[in-house]
């Protein structure tokens, strides 16, 4: 589970903002509190902001840290470039490394790791753990001077073999030597997942694949009939094809080998009536040719979904609410929130522009984070919950969305009347 995300002098991050999944105390929505976890935690947080505030910005980061942890041990990394990207518009920052750091629980362990990096090398690198309370050191990282306590002494070999690059972070290079500690936290950064819902080509493989398992298919449909989708079955069709005989734009899945391309195709199942009403038999659909774009998005975003509230992972999704109506997000969100529903305790962070989602019965104050840009275009994160308007804190009954519209907490675009450049 997440406890917390931080990053500095990233895109248009140039202060350290922090995300925390740690629940205040505060009295309102108990359900959507993890109480099992130490410290409590949220099952959910949503991001708002303006167009351009650094919603996207604060996904790509959860992206890159996940990314560069998982393949920066690979030797076809020797001689790349990391893929630095700092805040640009200040002299102080644009040359300095960018820090990123996570803390999480995994199997009752308590675990902080980060690291800072430029374009060349990792700068810093740390990993703590907390065992009967006290947060302790397992190694340290300046630039290529590595300190190693007892809980990471096995790695030694690999400092003294000179093992570890530059451009590499020492966490991957003992996670690919099958170091304990490494392998056991790779686990948990795989469970994390981070997802754009935009391009739904990122993520419709994962649940294609998924719904060939027939439990899994079974899942899905129940997912979409909830949804009022009217769809009474969906099947998984592969057809082998010529690649010169497809027309432009066609979705491909999966290829093989050769000049042959295998097309899949999700087939749905809606039900034929007579003209007396009576159901005569069904019809099929194709998902790509015949169904809406609702009907599709949500149709990519289930796998994902189901997956993570069967196993207890953390999914963060970017324009969650892009192409869904509203009552499909709030049953999304619903189903997070709810411990009867999320019994292995997944949690979903998501941006998103939907202000109907800003309901006191939806959200506890602690789960609505909102962005905004400051004069100098620095991205800023802050809380519902810590946010204050004339020295007072937000009440619990408040009208989010009302307030926010009207621009009580800030994080929306100042708009002026636009005339498209042909006015006075």
């Amino acid at each position: 589970m997440l406890i917390q995300f931080s990053v500095e002098n990233f895109k248009s991050f140039k202060e350290e903002a922090v995300l925390s999944m740690v629940a205040s105390s505060i009295s309102e929505n108990k359900e959507h509190v993890i109480n099992d976890a130490n410290p409590k935690l949220l099952r959910s947080a949503v991001v708002f902001g303006a167009n351009a505030s650094g919603k996207s910005n604060l996904i790509h980061a959860f992206q890159f840290m996940r990314n560069f942890i998982l393949s920066s041990s690979k030797e076809t990394q020797v001689n790349d470039q990391i893929p630095y990207n700092p805040f640009r518009l200040n002299t102080e920052t644009e040359n300095q490394p960018s820090m990123f750091e996570i803390i999480f629980l995994h199997q009752g362990i308590r675990y902080r790791y980060g690291f800072s990096i430029d374009d060349r090398q990792v700068h810093a690198e740390w990993l703590y753990y907390v065992k009967n309370v006290r947060e302790l050191e397992v190694f340290t990282r300046d630039h290529q001077t590595f300190h190693l306590t007892s809980h990471f002494n096995s790695e030694e070999q690999l400092v003294k073999a000179k093992r570890i690059r530059p451009n590499a972070l020492f966490l991957s290079v003992s996670a690919q030597f099958n170091g304990k500690m490494a392998t056991n936290i790779f686990k948990w950064i795989k469970y994390f997942n981070i997802i754009s819902g935009i391009q739904m080509g990122s993520f419709k493989p994962f649940t294609v694949h998924y719904s060939k398992d027939d439990i899994c298919r079974k899942s899905i449909l129940k997912f979409l009939k909830n949804a009022d989708m009217n769809i009474q079955d969906i099947k998984i069709n592969e057809v082998e094809v010529d690649k010169v005989a497809l027309p432009p734009g066609k979705s491909i899945l999966f290829k093989t080998t050769g000049e042959k391309t295998v097309e899949i195709d999700v087939g749905t199942f809606h039900k034929k009536y007579d003209k007396t009403g009576y159901t005569v038999g069904l019809e099929t659909f194709s998902m790509d040719d015949d169904e809406s774009a609702g009907t599709q998005k949500f149709f990519a975003l289930s796998g994902p979904i189901l997956d993570t509230l069967e196993n207890g992972k953390v999914l963060v999704i970017d324009e969650l609410d892009s192409r869904l109506h509203p009552r499909m997000l709030l049953a999304i969100c619903a189903m997070f929130n709810s411990k009867k529903r999320n019994p292995h305790n997944a949690q979903l962070i998501f941006a998103s522009h939907n202000t109907r989602i800003l309901d006191n019965k939806l959200f506890r104050r602690d789960q609505i984070w909102f962005l905004e840009k400051n004069k100098q275009e620095e991205s800023q994160l802050y809380s519902l919950v810590e946010f204050e308007v004339d020295g007072k804190k937000i009440r619990k009954d408040a009208s989010y969305e009302k307030d926010y519209l009207r621009g009580l907490y800030g994080a929306v675009p100042m708009v002026r009347e636009l005339d498209g450049g042909y006015g006075e």
